[in-house]
């Protein structure tokens, strides 16, 4: 029996590691194009690797004036969405599934159909709404936006983990003399931190490479801009700089693959369901 399901253990295998390659090689020639000399980048014969790499374009990155200030606008902006998201949906969360009250139901329906609706479809109005409450050109901008659409799913998702702990539990906590504060936070909150976890990468990810409402809300104010914004300081009406843009995209990418490393290990439990009775 085990030699009729080899066969197809290994196609799968082998269609999982083409999928990873597909899905690797544009990552791959980012960093090989960051890399290359000018001169290999614009030739007509592109080859997949280099005999002389160069940090020159990494040099005319991290030459740019503004770079820095806009890495540091966008750290700001993706941990400000990555903390207050995990404490709104862990409170938020815990309310509707520990507590009945009228139209939670419907709460939850509007949870869903929030995740539905296109970012694009909203920027127009999300605009107006900036303008109103004076956050343009300020990072409070993208602060909001983005902390509003990344609840719903981070509260769908932590729902589950907060309903997977026996309500045995705190009811115990409770009879030994914890109060429900106490009990929220040294209890619960530690169990559903993998999932917290879970939900902030999706949160960071999503914050860190926004373009859209950096392009959209940071008009004249270009001190207030975040790192996507400064891949258009290589695209020139003459001649576009493609190393100078591929080594800022790499730049960029290093801080997800940094964070992502750091919760690796949270992050499989929580997406597993490590919560157990």
């Amino acid at each position: 029996m085990r030699l009729l399901h080899r066969p197809w253990r290994l196609a799968a295998e082998a269609f999982a590691l083409l999928a990873a390659v597909v899905v690797a090689f544009p990552l791959y020639w980012m960093v090989l194009s960051a890399f290359k000399p000018a001169g290999e980048i614009q030739s007509d014969t592109p080859r997949p690797w280099t005999l002389a790499p160069s940090l020159d374009s990494f040099r005319r990155v991290f030459q740019q004036e503004e770079f820095g200030r806009y890495f540091l606008n966008s750290l700001f902006v993706a941990g400000s969405v990555v903390v207050l998201s995990a404490l709104i949906a862990f409170l938020a969360a815990t309310a509707v599934t520990r507590f009945k009250f009228r139209f939670r139901t419907t709460l939850l329906i509007m949870f869903l159909v929030a995740q539905m609706v296109p970012v694009e479809a909203l920027t127009i109005p999300l605009f107006f709404q900036m303008r109103d409450f004076g956050l343009l050109n300020t990072l409070g901008a993208l602060i909001l936006p983005h902390l509003a659409f990344s609840l719903p799913f981070a509260i769908w998702m932590l729902r589950g983990f907060v309903k997977a702990v026996p309500e045995a539990l705190e009811e115990a906590a409770l009879i030994d003399g914890a109060s429900r504060t106490r009990f929220l936070w040294q209890i619960l909150f530690p169990l559903v931190f993998p999932g917290l976890v879970a939900t902030s990468v999706f949160s960071f990810i999503s914050t860190w490479n926004d373009f859209l409402f950096a392009k959209s809300f940071i008009i004249s104010d270009t001190s207030q801009s975040t790192l996507p914004m400064a891949l258009l300081l290589f695209f020139k009406p003459e001649e576009n700089d493609w190393g100078g843009i591929m080594a800022a995209s790499t730049v960029m990418t290093v801080p997800v693959l940094v964070f992502f490393v750091l919760v690796q290990r949270r992050l499989v439990s929580g997406l597993g369901g490590a919560v157990k009775d």
